[in-house]
């Protein structure tokens, strides 16, 4: 049996979240772990579904600017733990608001190379949730 790891995913350039699902699949397959995933691509989803829920989320990949030019940095961070959120903005001075907000895991994304950006966001998904894939 497959254990549940719930992931938050706040993004909403569609080929970095199709980049991440693709690697996520790939874990799923090399572990013992079953994702769960919500995506949401505009702030205003934020303030009216996830602010507004009892839903707890284990990872929260959490980008910063939305296509709606609203900020995906309206999430209550006193429900969620800062402990459990990835900061993957591009850019560093929103990384920083998020880590002077408890968030301590950054992966700064990269436009130029994001399947390396990627990798390195599954890395931190792995040392959260505690395996060694072979990927």
């Amino acid at each position: 049996m497959k254990l549940i790891k719930k992931i938050l995913i706040l993004e909403d350039n569609l080929t970095v979240l199709s980049k991440i699902f693709g690697k996520l699949a790939i874990l799923e397959q090399n572990t013992s772990y079953y994702f769960t995933i919500v995506s949401l691509t505009d702030y205003t989803q934020v303030e009216k579904y996830i602010n507004n829920t009892n839903e707890k989320f284990d990872i929260i990949l959490l980008d910063r600017d939305c296509a709606l030019q609203g900020s995906f940095h309206v999430l209550d961070l006193r429900k969620f733990d800062p402990d459990k959120v990835i900061s993957i903005s591009s850019v560093s001075r929103f990384n920083k608001l998020a880590q002077k907000r408890g968030v301590t895991k950054i992966v700064e994304k990269d436009f130029l190379n994001l399947d390396e950006f990627v990798q390195k966001v599954i890395k931190e998904i792995v040392i959260m949730i505690g395996v060694l894939p072979d990927l």
